[in-house]
């Protein structure tokens, strides 16, 4: 990264940390961009060249995490089964997690108490994984050779997202027992589920349902 993207990226982060400080403190309703701007000593022209608005900053990190796992998805090994590829995308994110520093940790707690105490960011993190789910079954169903519309790519990232989003509740916030815990649950996942289930089926039979037997005459 060169010297003029690490200046943007440590502005970004400072508006990112000055919003979750306010937000804390005075409230997310209350607060407003004119003094995020101010605790960052920036004008608000330049926070909008950051962030289109205040749910848009208080849920930067959770859009970068639907980013990240979207392109660490498209990146695995063709040879992965859909559903292989989606738990080790999503265990390169763990990782990332378990090795966060202490500015990238608190900055993550900090996030998740203000997302968890309001109810409008609770239902703009549910838009942002709705909205990279179709991203998710899109990526699937090319690996599948299907058609996104299809229900076996739509059934394949339902399955994965329920899984994920199992662990996601208030009381896990730590970002450690929270690697822990969705690995487990990646874990319980594929020890569960029938081998090959995310494939495409054989010829001549459909999903779940082997081909009847021939009828024999005679």
């Amino acid at each position: 990264m060169g010297l003029r993207e690490r200046k943007k990226q440590r502005t970004r982060d400072a508006l990112i940390d000055a919003a979750l400080d306010l937000f804390l403190t005075r409230g997310y309703e209350a607060t407003t961009i004119d003094q995020i701007a101010a605790e960052v000593e920036v004008s608000p022209r330049t926070f909008f060249r950051y962030f289109a608005s205040k749910e848009d900053v208080a849920l930067s990190l959770t859009a970068d995490e639907q980013r990240m796992l979207l392109a660490e998805l498209v990146a695995r090994p063709e040879s992965e089964s859909p559903f292989t590829a989606l738990c080790q995308a999503m265990r390169s994110l763990l990782k990332m997690l378990r090795e966060a520093d202490d500015a990238e940790t608190g900055r993550y707690l900090r996030c998740q108490k203000v997302v968890h105490s309001t109810p409008a960011l609770l239902a703009g993190t549910m838009r942002l994984i709705k909205e990279n789910e179709r991203r998710l079954v899109a990526e699937v169903a090319r690996r599948l050779g299907a058609d996104p519309w299809d229900l076996q790519p739509k059934f394949i990232v339902a399955v994965f997202v329920s899984v994920a989003l199992a662990c996601f509740d208030e009381r896990t916030q730590d970002p450690v027992v929270l690697a822990r815990r969705l690995e487990d649950l990646l874990t319980l996942a594929e020890r569960s589920l029938c081998p090959g289930w995310d494939l495409p089926a054989c010829s001549g039979e459909s999903a779940g349902h082997p081909a009847e037997p021939a009828a024999t005459t005679g």
